[in-house]
């Protein structure tokens, strides 16, 4: 279990970017954040891979604290943040250099073919497609079989019909390894087709609103009425959000 306890971050410039922030995520859980900007979504997610420190409060994964980077939890950006100079197989075999080479080539090409791109492990980055790139982002940092995979954005600079694709495979992908997974993204459809729970967030500095449940079977249809009526949900929570973000605006 991940257990985020009264978490806050303040920037040495003044910016309040998180307070109290209390979450326990259970083991294989997919929990989505959202909010409007101001409210810490990112922050949230550098703090728990050890990328910047917490003002307050504690990380814990299972009976041990989180204090930096930690081989149990991987981060993919919405920039796939691949190495040109390697190839598709070099970039996603990366962590698994400790491996013997044979070793590691199996679980390589075990790992294209779970992304759907067989063969591909030869080729550049440069030469592959927006969708493509992600996709090895997301092999890459599966490969290892990490306890907690955390998910800033990676879908939204990706076309309409690409990133509903990519959604459904990252379901599946889930199904197949169950890791946890906590997935920061602005779009509700996304949240909804992807996670066991919403947490919505209101801003500055960034704290809980509420947290909804999404009882809904996977594969998600999205053109179900069960589905709408928790998008509009979410919608009418966000519009609250936002809402208290112009008020604050307002008093400053």
């Amino acid at each position: 279990m991940l257990e985020l306890r009264h978490l806050a971050k303040i920037y040495p410039n003044g910016v309040h970017a998180l307070e109290d922030f209390s979450l326990s995520v259970g083991q294989g859980e997919v929990v989505a954040i959202i909010g409007g900007s101001g409210c810490g979504k990112s922050t949230l997610l550098r703090v728990i891979a050890g990328l910047e420190v917490p003002s307050r409060g504690e990380i814990r994964l299972g009976e041990q604290a989180l204090v930096e980077p930690d081989a149990r939890v991987n981060i993919v950006f919405q920039e796939p943040r691949l190495f040109p100079w390697l190839t598709v197989a070099d970039n996603i075999g990366f962590g698994l250099r400790h491996l013997d080479r044979s070793v590691r080539d199996a679980q390589v090409e075990a790992a294209l073919a779970r992304i759907g791109l067989p063969g591909y492990g030869g080729r550049w980055v440069r030469e592959l497609s927006g969708g493509q790139t992600q996709r090895v982002a997301l092999a890459r940092a599966l490969v290892t079989h990490p306890s907690v995979l955390l998910l800033d954005e990676p879908f939204s600079a990706l076309d309409a019909m690409t990133r509903a694709g990519l959604q459904d495979h990252l379901s599946d992908l889930w199904q197949e390894n169950g890791t946890t997974m906590l997935l920061v993204t602005h779009d509700i459809e996304e949240a909804v087709v992807l996670a066991d729970r919403i947490v919505v967030m209101r801003p500055w500095p960034g704290r809980i609103l509420d947290v909804v449940d999404v009882p809904l079977p996977r594969r998600r249809d999205r053109n179900s009425s069960d589905f709408g009526e928790l998008k509009r949900h979410l919608s009418t929570l966000l519009e609250t959000s936002m809402g208290s973000q112009q008020s604050v605006l307002a008093q400053a």
